[in-house]
């Protein structure tokens, strides 16, 4: 959410958010007591708050509430830096604010905690009952879309895109298929190729060279194979 009574600044961050593929702007508002309204109607992870607003400040609002969210504040003015800290905010960014600027209070925002993802989406081990309901969100058409772990065919590399494909539906966000590698639970999806991933449990069949899950073919990478054969052959796939 970004907070601000000048249009202006709502646009640079606006701008900046849409870059960010990780994040995703939620509400644009230009007043403090609608953020008030809002913040305690739905649950927000991260608010881009201006101090200096007329009838309630960015500060004022913070101490008014129960739960505060994550905030990094945004104003013109560095008087209110040491308020603002007091306050537990994030970050305090100094208008104008430069794009590398706003990265590094954005990433401050991450060491601090990521939001929204369940432990079973870190874990190399999950239990069946987590991961029934383990989930991802992949940025697209500007727009967070929910693909449950348990729904992934495979992951195809585009270059700097990936494509995750499910049995209905197929999902291109601007990804490095190497995070996603890092990210899902290795006893369920396994890299066959650089530039595809898949999940163990939709296989259909295989040889030495190629993986087939439904009516796709997916190359098995020359130097992945003898890994790729050695996890099937623990999952009790190969077959003498």
């Amino acid at each position: 959410m970004i907070v601000d009574d000048e249009p202006l600044a709502l646009d640079v961050l606006e701008n900046y958010i849409d870059k960010i593929d990780n994040l995703t702007l939620v509400a644009r508002l230009d007043n403090a007591i609608e953020a008030f309204n809002r913040l305690n109607r739905e649950a927000v992870d991260l608010v881009f708050l201006d101090i200096q607003m007329p009838r309630l400040t960015g500060i004022e609002l913070l101490r008014n509430m129960s739960n505060p969210p994550r905030v990094i504040f945004t104003t013109a003015y560095r008087d209110y830096a040491l308020a603002g800290f007091e306050l537990d905010a994030i970050d305090y960014l100094l208008k104008p604010i430069s794009f590398d600027r706003f990265l590094r209070a954005v990433n401050k925002a991450y060491q601090i905690s990521v939001p929204n993802v369940p432990a079973s989406f870190h874990a190399s081990e999950v239990e069946e009952q987590s991961y029934e309901e383990a989930f991802l969100y992949l940025k697209a058409d500007k727009k967070m879309v929910k693909i449950l772990l348990k729904d992934i065919l495979y992951i195809e590399s585009l270059k700097d895109y990936v494509r995750v494909k499910t049995r209905d539906k197929s999902v291109t966000s601007y990804q490095r298929i190497s995070f996603l590698e890092e990210k899902l639970p290795e006893d369920r999806f396994l890299r066959i190729h650089r530039s595809f991933i898949i999940a163990m449990d939709k296989i259909d069949a295989f040889s030495n060279s190629a993986v087939e899950i439904g009516e796709v073919e997916l190359p098995i990478g020359r130097n992945y194979r003898n890994e790729v054969l050695n996890a099937l052959n623990q999952k009790n796939l190969l077959r003498e």
